[in-house]
């Protein structure tokens, strides 16, 4: 659920951007997006091994693996908004990360009916 939250708020950022697309300021994009990029494969490379776990292992991967993908994309971006001058390359990249984001929430809930389903039934 909480990767469709992000889903859900990236998808509101682009609706309330849309009619106001402003060009972002791509040295605080690039910056910011290097360091959670970092912090990220860290986190990446510490899940590996548990990645398909359980549920919850599987859940923390995606989300993890989400966080690169935004974190190249945001840097992809913070470079396209400064060559362009735009805030359309932001919001282009913002549109394919909420695809990634609906993937990943689409994947992870489909395991939990999936467990939900064939587990015992309580009682």
């Amino acid at each position: 659920m909480l990767i469709l939250c992000a889903a859900l708020f990236v998808a509101i950022q682009i609706a309330w951007r849309l009619p106001n697309l402003e060009t972002p300021i791509f040295e605080s994009m690039g910056v910011a997006a290097s360091l959670n990029l970092a912090a990220n494969l860290v986190c990446l490379r510490l899940l590996y091994p548990v990645r398909g776990d359980d549920l919850n292992m599987e859940s923390m991967w995606e989300c993890s693996r989400n966080d690169i993908w935004d974190g190249l994309a945001v840097i992809t971006a913070s470079v396209a908004v400064w060559l362009f001058d735009s805030g359309w390359p932001d919001l282009l990249i913002a549109i394919v990360l909420l695809a990634v984001f609906l993937r990943s929430a689409t994947r992870v809930l489909r395991r939990a009916r999936q467990e939900l389903q064939h587990a015992p039934a309580a009682g």
